[in-house]
């Protein structure tokens, strides 16, 4: 493989995983905490409901758990692509 061609590989692996991180969060954050919180409304979570679980600590927790996920991803890949940090 060539340079351009790893670096082109290694960028569009890395906006890939951005994207695929952004839209899981937005249809966590708006689409569950406020387009379908009516819907999810009936379905009782600690003390509430769904809907408002995810619209004051489901889209935190989701963006939390996307941060780790993408670092680890990213670590994995740098290590794949020969690009990481020693």
């Amino acid at each position: 493989m060539t340079d351009k061609s790893s670096s082109n590989a290694y960028w569009a692996a890395n906006i890939r995983i951005i994207t695929i991180c952004l839209v899981i969060w937005a249809i966590v954050s708006y689409g569950f905490g406020i387009l379908l919180r009516p819907m999810l409304s009936g379905i009782p979570i600690g003390g509430t409901d769904l809907g408002f679980w995810f619209a004051q600590q489901g889209s935190i927790i989701v963006f939390i758990a996307l941060i780790f996920y993408y670092a680890a991803y990213m670590n994995r890949l740098d290590r794949e692509f020969g690009v990481d940090e020693q």
